[in-house]
């Protein structure tokens, strides 16, 4: 006797063959190349395509009383403004302040690491770090990280048992100490605001007018009109850092730089008023 077992068999296979279940899984993963010569040259264009465009400007200096830290509060990307009250004077902890510059989000997000990091080491060592340590921890923090995108220029500046301290740091690792720095695009003409005016015998009044010289005269050459961004000049001292003032740009340029009629206005006015 022989059994009937046609119908247990299945017309088609339950699961795929070999070459089926391994399709895709195999083959090497690749991507095309771009049709170049100059692939070095590809690369450094694409660079710059996407380059984001920036519109910051901070500055600080050591005189006699402190360090002066100033900013604006304009987040902007090239022609495009999204805030006009970012706060790009960062504190690291009461003594020590980091200014933004660049990326808003990475300045932010790894000044709070160091933040974190300078109070750990109070804990650790039971006495604040020194603005030297604290810059020399953030400048090695973003070189392990170049290359990667980041976008931070800052400035540490603080008081120690040293006396002030300011130190410059970038995105690529690079730190330098000094005893005034400014960092975003109108840094040329900040400097230039700072070569003429600075001194380090100034008072802290003498100071915060330098500051807010330089920032309105800056934001009024590279924007041409920087209405209701706000200016912040902080002093650091040895008591910890105070916030001096808030002061409207547009307002600011006029007053250092006030508009004198032209002869035809100052006759059409006299005009008018007979």
């Amino acid at each position: 006797m022989k059994l009937d077992t046609s119908g247990l068999e299945s017309t088609a296979p339950l699961f795929g063959t070999r070459s089926e279940l391994l399709d895709g899984f195999s083959a090497t993963p690749s991507f095309e190349l771009p049709n170049t010569i100059n692939f070095d040259g590809f690369q450094k264009e694409a660079i710059q395509m996407v380059k984001p465009a920036k519109g910051t400007t901070t500055l600080a200096f050591i005189f006699k009383e402190g360090v002066m830290v100033a900013a604006d509060s304009r987040a902007s990307m090239g022609g495009y403004i999204s805030s006009q009250s970012v706060k790009k004077i960062i504190e690291i902890n009461p003594y020590m302040l980091g200014t933004m510059a660049g990326g808003a989000a990475d300045c932010q997000f790894w000044h709070r690491n160091l933040g974190i990091k300078c109070r750990l080491h109070e804990l650790a060592n039971k006495r604040r770090i020194s603005v030297t340590g604290a810059s020399k921890l953030l400048a090695n923090i973003l070189y392990s990280y170049r290359g990667m995108g980041l976008s931070v220029g800052t400035m540490i500046a603080g008081w120690d048992e040293t006396g002030p301290g300011l130190y410059y740091v970038d995105s690529e690792g690079g730190r330098l100490k000094g005893t005034r720095f400014s960092v975003g695009s109108g840094s040329p003409y900040a400097y230039g605001v700072l070569d003429n005016g600075y001194r380090y015998d100034m008072s802290i009044e003498e100071a915060a007018e330098l500051k807010l010289e330089g920032l309105s005269i800056m934001q009024h050459l590279r924007d041409g009109a920087m209405q209701h961004s706000v200016m912040e000049p902080v002093v650091e001292l040895l008591a910890g850092w105070k916030k001096l003032s808030g002061d409207d740009v547009g307002e600011l340029h006029y007053h250092y730089y006030p508009v004198t009629p032209s002869t035809v206005e100052q006759e059409m006015i006299e005009v008018a008023g007979t």
